[in-house]
């Protein structure tokens, strides 16, 4: 019989658990505040609804043994934009939805063999609303719900934005067979896989620069004009940022704009934004999105509705970054532990008990007889407990 979980699995401790149920909490108070109301999607679906139209790597689903192609979903959005375009066509949009719950990811060990891991996310989907006031809303909500956990300045945050069409514009200057290829370069921040492409040398310059510039977003913005010219892009983008910067400041995280960043999964087609917070040891995404209408495209049926925009917090991700600081380490006084000093004396013990519930106290109950209240003390405290009720004669 097998004594540890599986590889990529974990057990969760009582405190963990705690911090996961706080955290989430938190998050969706302040979903439920902005008018976001909760669904559940189901844990598996159809591989062809998983893989978000190729922008899911096919290796990283896992497959399930059935009778029709399933697999466990490994983030919530193709999920909700699916369930937005079926079930819940008939209501109006936007449509402001929000979901919790785990997320399942294959990948290959150092042996060569799968690797299955489980994660917990939180997040919102606001479908139907094509509109940059979406993109700012969904900005100012993420920066609402990092506050709502905790994350502060001493976190050192950092919210990275980007957008898919900045990209694509800055590519468009690349000879069409080099564009895959110096993309790759660029998300991935490769210098030597540029620096090996046959390109001219001007534009070779002009792309390393482009790797490094990343920061303040009116400067970025700035740079971006001079090489792309007055677009309206980017003129649209300057006043979203408008809007989120002054939030963004007084909660002390540092807005930068970056226009070759990308997430992990390709489901994207507009705004993309990642949030960073220095952990214990190095930084650690928290949080991640953007917009991706083409996704909720190839589930509705009507043109004019096919717009979606959203964002997912790691919660494990979070509680690293908190590290025992912020509401999601705030935990209740410990139990009351009830003993009793004789066998005949466990009817009372439990009367005891139940009315330390009805007070709305939390207590245990400690089944056999100690001699003391001193011997129940320490049994208290190596329990945990917050303190000992002893029921002598």
């Amino acid at each position: 019989m097998a004594l540890q979980p599986a590889a990529g699995a974990r057990d969760l401790n009582p405190l963990e658990v705690e911090q996961n149920r706080i955290l989430c909490g938190q998050l969706a108070r302040v979903y439920r505040l902005w008018g976001y109301q909760e669904v559940a999607p189901p844990h598996f679906e159809h591989l062809d609804t998983l893989d978000a139209g190729g922008g899911i790597d096919g290796r990283e689903l896992v497959r399930l043994a059935a009778d029709e192609p399933l697999g466990l979903r490994p983030e919530l959005t193709a999920s909700i934009a699916r369930a937005a375009s079926t079930r819940l066509a008939s209501r109006p949009r936007p449509l402001r939805l929000w979901a919790e719950g785990p997320t399942f990811r294959s990948q290959l060990g150092d042996g060569g063999q799968q690797r299955i891991s489980e994660e917990l996310q939180s997040g919102v989907e606001l479908l139907g609303d094509a509109t940059p006031a979406a993109d700012v809303e969904l900005l100012r909500l993420l920066l609402a719900a990092s506050a709502a956990v905790g994350i502060g300045p001493q976190h050192q945050p950092r919210l990275l934005v980007g957008h898919h069409g900045l990209l694509g514009a800055l590519l468009d200057q690349v000879p069409p067979e080099l564009r895959q290829r110096v993309r790759a370069a660029l998300t991935g921040f490769d210098a030597l896989a540029l620096a090996e492409l046959p390109l001219a040398e001007s534009q070779r310059l002009r792309l390393t620069g482009l790797m490094r510039l990343r920061g303040e977003p009116l400067q970025v913005l700035y740079q971006l004009e001079q090489w792309l010219g007055p677009v309206p892009l980017l003129s649209d983008l300057a006043a979203s940022l408008e809007l989120v910067s002054p939030a963004a400041s007084r909660l002390g995280i540092s807005l930068h704009l970056d226009p070759t960043f990308q997430p992990h999964f390709a489901l994207y087609d507009g705004l993309v934004v990642r949030l960073v917070c220095q952990g214990p040891n190095s930084p650690v995404p928290v949080a991640s999105g953007g917009r991706y209408n083409g996704l909720v495209g190839r589930f509705c049926s009507d043109p004019a509705q096919a717009a979606g925009v959203g964002f997912g917090f790691a919660v494990a991700a979070l509680r690293e970054v908190l590290g025992g600081q912020g509401p999601g380490a705030e935990r209740a006084a410990g139990p009351t532990l009830v003993a009793f000093a004789r066998a005949t004396l466990l009817g009372r013990a439990l009367d005891e008990l139940e009315a330390l519930h009805r007070s709305g106290q939390p207590a245990e109950l400690l089944g056999t007889a100690v001699e003391s209240q001193n011997v129940a003390e320490a049994i208290a405290a190596e329990r945990g407990c917050s303190r000992a009720l002893w029921l002598a004669a």
